[in-house]
């Protein structure tokens, strides 16, 4: 486990947590916590090999949040002194008395055991902000000017995004934490100009964002090189492979894919606080509702779906959240049947007899993108589980007739409730009689979450599960971005709709 960085280390966190949660109490709190956080961002863009945007930036501040009366209360501020501490708990406090006549039941958090001077670092080997820019920028460009000599290429984008994210929480019933996560997303797009249709097709690299650090682009969790290598073929191919024919089509979707579908038709789907409203005004609702909780009937028999704030080098995996609760692993769905969420501690204690089993404590779901911001519920990594004795991909395109293998993702689209949607792709693969029998353009797969899920007819052993995700979730109001993972095997639906996406843009 590499080291919490010495430098965030000698920053007096714990007497800048006194003086706050000292004045908290001092004005009546039954609750305080306090954060002082960290976090780096690095970002680094070429064009066709030249570097063509750099920017480094660093986000340091202090976080009170309180309950106080039944209310919440929350303060951030910049100064690091325990005078500046001390301010915080007070505009805090007084927050909760403003929002306590509009607040229309009472906060009250479920228990939490209390965890004493404890420390986290992700699953990382070397931390990317000790690379020099000089050495990344030359890796990217190595990589571009591989992809420029081959045929068929005219341009290339590379983009690297980094973080590095350290964070000391404290509270008053003595939980102290600090942690420590790394994170990266390298992105390679290879584009071909036909200047006699001049039509522009693109295809891009498959590698997720991933909690790891610079290993990641040196052969560590993903093989760029051979990625690289393979990217120009199958952008040729796809620049002359034919728009498919509308129609009902079994699918053999890869994880490169279907974590987007889970992301949106699963993962926000079962986030409790937009089950009960919480997020209308903003990102919608929820099919999925409480009163469903152990009888709708989400999917197959056989689909098992958790929420994981454990898994190594997921990007929503922590210690423990900002509320001091440890990451775990949690059902939401069993043998294709809805029976939990995604809860913070508030909720887990506001909704435990509606939960029942699935409720009464936190399964560590709270978190906030800056000392700026108080902590939401926010998604973990929301994955769906391999079967132990499933089928290798090739397995399952062996078991197709007539249909079409997926892998990347693209576009995306689904309605308010988390029910209707559309998904798009990076490769498209035809598949006839067990075999993959060319390229295809245009493709869009519709669905409806149930009619979709329950169409999946067969899952991968664990020798297709990979772990995708993004950094860029957004939730809340003011808008917070959190960065998640989400694990799936390779699956096959049947009789999946799909869209020839030319013709339904009139083109």
């Amino acid at each position: 486990m590499p080291d919490v960085d010495a430098s965030f280390l000698a920053m007096p966190a714990r007497g800048l947590a006194a003086a706050a949660l000292e004045r908290a109490a001092e004005l009546g709190a039954d609750h305080a916590d306090f954060r002082l956080e960290r976090i780096r961002s690095a970002h680094l863009g070429l064009r066709d090999g030249e570097l063509e945007s750099s920017g480094d930036s660093e986000d340091v501040g202090l976080a009170v949040r309180v309950v106080h009366q039944g209310a919440w209360g929350f303060a951030g501020g910049l100064a690091r002194t325990a005078e500046a501490a001390r301010d915080l708990a007070d505009a805090a406090v007084e927050t909760a008395r403003v929002a306590r006549p509009l607040t229309a039941r009472a906060v009250e958090l479920a228990p939490e055991e209390v965890y004493d001077d404890v420390t986290w670092v992700s699953d990382y080997e070397i931390d990317p902000f000790t690379v020099p820019a000089a050495d990344r920028v030359a890796r990217l460009r190595e990589l571009s000017e591989r992809l420029l000599a081959s045929d068929g290429v005219d341009h290339v984008d590379a983009r690297l995004l980094q973080v590095i994210e350290n964070k000391f929480y404290a509270d008053s019933a003595g939980t102290m934490t600090t942690q420590q996560r790394v994170r990266v997303h390298p992105e390679f797009t290879a584009y071909r100009v036909d200047r006699g249709s001049h039509s522009l097709s693109s295809m891009r690299t498959l590698a997720p964002p991933v909690g790891r650090g610079w290993e990641y682009l040196t052969g560590t969790g993903w093989d760029f090189d051979a990625e690289i290598d393979e990217l120009p073929g199958l952008l040729a191919e796809h620049a002359k492979a034919p728009g498919v024919e509308p129609g009902r089509y079994d699918l053999v979707i890869a994880p490169s894919n279907l974590w987007l579908t889970i992301h949106e038709s699963i993962g926000h789907a079962t986030e409790l606080d937009r089950a009960l409203g919480y997020e209308a005004a903003y990102a919608g609702t929820t099919f999925a509702t409480p009163d469903q909780l152990g009888s709708l009937r989400y999917g197959s028999p056989g689909m098992h779906v958790t929420g994981d704030r454990t898994v190594p080098h997921g990007l929503a995996t922590i210690g423990w959240d900002d509320e001091g609760v440890p990451g775990q692993q949690f059902d939401l769905i069993d043998d294709g049947v809805l029976v939990g969420y995604q809860l913070d501690r508030d909720m887990a204690r506001a909704n435990a007899d509606l939960l029942g089993e699935a409720g009464g404590r936190s399964n560590g779901c709270s978190f906030a993108d800056s000392p700026a911001h108080i902590p939401l519920q926010r998604m973990a990594n929301v994955s769906l589980q391999p079967d132990p004795d499933g089928p290798s991909l090739d397995g399952l395109i062996g078991d197709v007739e007539r249909g079409i293998l997926i892998l990347g993702d693209r576009s995306w689209s689904i309605d308010m409730q988390r029910y209707n949607f559309q998904f798009t792709g990076q490769q498209f693969h035809r598949i006839e009689n067990g075999r993959l029998a060319g390229q295809l353009r245009d493709v869009a797969y519709q669905a409806t979450t149930t009619e979709f899920w329950g169409s999946m007819a067969r899952v991968g052993g664990p020798q297709t599960w990979e772990l995708h995700g993004a950094m860029n979730c957004g939730k809340g109001q003011p808008g917070q971005v959190a960065a998640v993972s989400h694990g799936a095997p390779a699956a096959l639906f049947r009789g999946v709709n799909v869209l020839n996406t030319r013709q339904e843009g009139g083109r």
